[in-house]
């Protein structure tokens, strides 16, 4: 069969598949994210059964999907908003990664994996998911409550910390002087401030300039805006994310509006792609043998990560079941992991960091969404079991909860 032909049939029952997994989730109100996940597993490496010719498409579509995914949730706020919800959550940053980091740096070391292999660990567990949290954020209607900006804010610490960490250790991977890495570091620092500068200062202007009255028009003006935003900045050594990110954060206005409905449906094909490509490309065998110490790890992180949020939410001001609900949310790992472990994984410091990190990551961001969901109701129903049962308040008087309370008048005054 022509190869064309192939690729068609390959692709097009992937879509189909995928439509049809979103439907049944959503006839039982869950997040298909995991679904996607485990259909990815199925027909990747290993798999019931492998794909072929499409699977480069595939890989495109799932890069593209994750720079929707963060230009939409840019689209949901003004540079005013990003620069005020970092001015005051940085603390929230700080605390994300000393409680998030040091597990995945204190299991490596048990593990005698050795000091680089920690580096890179750590930040494995560090960074949550922003794809799939936006994803979630966007599934459970949840884009307008107040705990989001804080959330928000979290992620977007989170990625931009990645222009700092991702060019440190890709030098201590390949070996490299102090010299070269402070460079690499400072082009990536000095990128990453420059765009964040550019989207604050000029967002109007750059409004203007895409804005049009022609759907088709705007669209492709955004989109391609977004592209190539993102392609700069992740060949400068910065996540493409965090460009896609500050574009949607420099649109305002009507333009971020008309953009959002645009642009919704190409984002909704394409994240489900993104999901469907991770786990096309995790091998089921190689999951066994590293499972258990992936498995503690995720407990501990998904703990830590709650733990994180509901802190950021209450220094916020937030209400206890929108703490709840930003700790959950927070949970799930995916694409940032994924591109760690790979650098350690090509530079060859340690065979089984891929694995456990692939189990790892499987592990949470199929459980993240159910902690989205599920974090704040059980949290109330342990409240409500612990919450201690209070004595009856007395009634008014001659009442028959009242009668032992007030005297008789016959009764002997006391003395």
């Amino acid at each position: 069969m022509h190869s064309s032909a192939v690729f068609l049939i390959e692709f097009g029952a992937i879509i189909l598949g995928l439509g049809l997994l979103g439907r049944f989730a959503g006839r039982f109100q869950f997040s298909p994210i995991p679904l996607y996940l485990l259909a990815g597993l199925a027909f990747g490496e290993g798999g019931l059964l492998p794909l072929g010719t499409s699977e480069e498409f595939v890989a495109i579509g799932a890069e593209i999907g994750v720079i929707l995914l963060l230009l939409m949730l840019g689209l949901e706020y003004t540079a005013t908003d990003l620069v005020s919800n970092l001015k005051t959550q940085y603390p929230a940053g700080l605390v994300d990664a000393a409680l998030n980091a040091l597990p995945g740096a204190a299991m490596a070391l048990l593990l005698g994996w050795g000091p680089v292999a920690a580096v890179v660990l750590a930040g494995v567990t560090w960074i949550s998911s922003s794809g799939v949290i936006a994803k979630v954020l966007g599934d459970l209607g949840r884009l307008g409550n107040r705990e989001t900006p804080v959330i928000l804010s979290i992620l977007v610490l989170e990625d931009l910390s990645m222009a700092v960490y991702l060019p440190i250790i890709t030098a201590l991977l390949a070996g490299a002087g102090l010299a070269a890495g402070s460079a690499t570091l400072a082009i990536a620092l000095g990128v990453a401030g420059l765009v964040l500068v550019v989207a604050v200062r000029y967002g109007r202007h750059i409004s203007r300039f895409v804005s049009s009255d022609d759907p088709e028009k705007l669209l492709l003006v955004v989109l391609g805006l977004t592209l190539l935003v993102a392609g700069v900045a992740q060949q400068l050594q910065v996540s493409a994310a965090v460009g896609a990110f500050l574009v949607g954060i420099a649109l305002s206005g009507e333009v971020a509006e008309g953009a959002h409905g645009l642009l919704s449906p190409l984002r909704d094909l394409f994240a489900a792609v993104f999901f469907v490509f991770f786990g096309l490309h995790t091998d089921p065998a190689s999951i066994p043998p590293v499972l258990l110490p992936a498995l503690a790890l995720a407990v501990v992180t998904a703990g830590t990560k709650i733990a994180t949020g509901y802190w950021a939410a209450e220094r916020a001001g937030i209400s206890v079941k929108g703490r709840w609900r930003a700790g959950g949310t927070l949970v799930a790992r995916g694409e940032f992991s994924i591109v760690i472990a790979g650098l350690a994984v090509t530079s060859g410091i340690e065979p089984r960091l891929g694995p456990l990190a692939t189990a790892y990551v499987l592990i949470l961001v199929i459980v993240g969404p159910l902690t989205a969901r599920y974090t704040e109701p059980v949290a109330a129903l342990l409240g409500r079991r612990r919450r201690p049962v209070r004595p009856s308040e007395p009634g008014p008087p001659g009442t028959a909860q009242d009668r032992n309370l007030v005297p008789s008048p016959d009764a002997p005054a006391e003395k």
